[in-house]
């Protein structure tokens, strides 16, 4: 009984994991004897995840030569002086959504060290169990990355082969994709994710409630990006008034042109909606820290219609008054930006803890608890807070090379600047529930305390 051989099935329960599904079911055995294996050989036959990863790897490289050798044609097909013009109008419609795109990637980098870290980052934005991991994210960024330059590559190719209503059609038809798979009610494309982002802004718009993390997050982001909205409203503005593939919109007075006054308010919507939000936590919290940082997006103002003056005022007025205001008003609002970062918006004295990840990772030991960091992160922030006045002056916008060059060194610093962000904000979360914790432990020693004098 005791030292007799014992024979087990294959599928007891004894020899499974708690949770796990038992390997084959009696039929499948059944199937498998009387067909000779035929599961396990169309199994072996299938080709391994590392193998489908290489292929679109490759596939995805022979896209994007593709289509630069397709665009670089098209390009030179045309005359010299219409190039540069048609040029400038295909990256005004393409290079917001090429930039939102980066941002969407870094978003995916930023999840990817929240969770390496082991930073709950679902619970200081008040996520659902369905929220989008990095994986997810860098699915969508993909997808976008393949997109955006296929439509633009389209619309050169188009152009440049003299069918010009088809090529106008290529960003209104793109636009209207992106804004119905954001808007669209129905349960694909990650509805729940759709719906917080879409509740999220409208809060940041009309904040008319107590300001979440996640309300202030979003629009301290959206302020890096108004170079990309101020190009995304003269883009619908050239749809709507069908001037997409023309030369209508060269007109600089145009309602479309350059100088038009609907660019500047643009540019200065997300740090009025950034102030409001200030306002509103100063009248929840009465923290003078509030109005402090509603200061901070205050001295945007100025430098972003200061610059606006220069095409509606005499040069001489220009030269003289209106330039030594706008340079002022742009040292003061670097600075004090710069300051804010790294006073508040950081903690020095651990900001790199949330590099310290829980598996061994060349990252983190490339990162954690380096010197370099901090010199970098500082140093960096600075020198892009300073050439971030490049993108809000309207009257320096007519290289769209450089300034798309540095609106994407913007996103990049608020890719690191959200690393920190979050890690102080967590470092603060976890603080106030220890603070809670022994504030219970000392009500119960005290309650116990009671007792035992009254039994005594």
């Amino acid at each position: 009984m005791f030292g007799g051989h014992v024979t087990v099935p294959v599928n007891s329960p004894h020899l499974r994991k708690s949770g796990s599904r038992q390997l084959f079911s009696d039929l499948e055995t059944s199937e498998m004897k009387g067909t000779g294996g035929t599961p396990l050989a169309t199994a072996a036959m299938l080709p391994s995840p590392v193998l489908l990863w290489r292929l679109k790897v490759m596939l995805f490289f022979l896209w994007g030569f593709i289509c630069c050798k397709i665009s670089w044609d098209s390009v030179m097909r045309m005359s010299l002086d219409l190039r540069d013009l048609f040029l400038y109008e295909a990256f005004l419609y393409y290079n917001p959504l090429l930039l939102v795109t980066a941002a969407v990637w870094f978003w995916g980098a930023n999840l990817w060290v929240f969770a390496q870290s082991n930073v709950n980052y679902s619970k200081i934005f008040d996520l659902d169990q369905n929220h989008l991991t990095h994986r997810e994210i860098w699915k969508c960024a993909t997808w976008m990355t393949v997109i955006v330059p296929t439509s633009m590559t389209s619309y050169l190719y188009l152009y440049s082969h003299g069918e010009v209503s088809w090529a106008a059609s290529q960003p209104v038809l793109l636009y209207t994709v992106v804004a119905i798979i954001l808007i669209f009610p129905f349960d694909i494309f990650y509805l729940s994710s759709r719906f917080f982002l879409l509740k999220t802004l409208w809060r940041i718009v009309f904040p008319f409630q107590a300001i979440a993390f996640a309300d202030f997050f979003v629009a301290d982001i959206l302020t890096s990006m108004s170079k990309v909205f101020s190009d995304l409203e003269r883009s619908v503005c050239r749809m709507v008034h069908r001037q997409v593939a023309t030369i209508a919109w060269f007109e600089a007075d145009s309602v479309c042109g350059s100088h038009a006054v609907a660019i500047p308010i643009v540019l200065v919507l997300p740090y009025i909606f950034r102030l409001f939000q200030c306002l509103r936590q100063y009248k929840d919290t009465k923290e003078k820290t509030s109005l402090l940082n509603a200061l901070k997006y205050s001295t945007a103002v100025p430098v972003i219609f200061l610059s606006a003056l220069k095409y509606h005022v005499f040069p001489d007025n220009w030269i003289n008054f209106y330039r030594p205001l706008w340079l002022l008003s742009s040292f003061l609002n670097s600075l004090y930006s710069f300051y804010w970062d790294i006073t508040r918006d950081w903690d020095l004295s651990c900001f790199t803890r949330i590099f310290k990840f829980s598996k061994p990772h060349i990252v983190s030991q490339l990162i954690y608890g380096q010197n370099w960091v901090y010199f970098w992160v500082i140093g960096s922030n600075l020198i892009l807070r300073c050439t971030w006045t490049y993108k809000l002056s309207a009257h320096l916008r007519h290289n769209h090379l450089t300034v798309f060059a540095i609106t994407a060194l913007e996103i990049f610093r608020r890719f690191q600047w959200a690393f920190f962000r979050v890690e102080n904000e967590w470092n603060k979360t976890n603080s106030k529930q220890n603070v809670q914790m022994q504030d219970i432990s000392g009500e119960e020693e005290k309650l116990l305390l009671n007792m035992n004098n009254h039994n005594v």
